[in-house]
């Protein structure tokens, strides 16, 4: 069964690429969030807690847990997270599948002035945990005025 394309808000993308930029040769990391499965609409940044940002990312575990608490209060999904590779390709590192849980959720991959979109799922293309997902990048609409 053929999955929906996922759509970016252009303001997003253009905050992703700016965040991995900025954090220079550590890896930056945060949360997508939307109101729906396949809109990205807003961001989180994260602090990077790994013991070795400038090769692995690690989010705080209160930021999910806060994230999924406004989930379930009816505000914006968790549609996945998203982090940057400094010194890589915009493809899942091997650590990347090991330390997912393949839950379905999307993960932004940025290197350079590249991002791809992978979804986490067991039985994935890549390292048997990540299929690449299609997305597009438009001006979304907001409740926010």
């Amino acid at each position: 069964m053929p999955v929906a394309p996922v759509r970016i808000d252009e303001r997003v993308c253009g905050q992703l690429l700016a965040e991995a930029l900025r954090a220079g040769e550590q890896e930056c990391c945060g949360l997508l969030l939307g109101s729906a499965a396949n809109q990205i609409e807003d961001m989180a940044v994260c602090r990077n807690i790994a013991a070795e940002p400038e090769r692995h990312f690690e989010i705080p575990p209160q930021d999910i847990i806060a994230a999924e608490k406004e989930m379930r209060r009816g505000g914006r999904l968790l549609l996945g997270y998203y982090h940057s590779h400094p010194a890589g390709g915009s493809v899942p590192s091997p650590t990347d599948a090991r330390r997912s849980a393949c839950d379905g959720r999307l993960w932004a991959i940025i290197a350079g002035n590249i991002m791809r979109l992978w979804r986490n799922e067991a039985g994935g293309t890549v390292h048997g945990a990540f299929t690449e997902i299609s997305y597009s990048v438009a001006a979304l609409a907001s409740d926010e005025t």
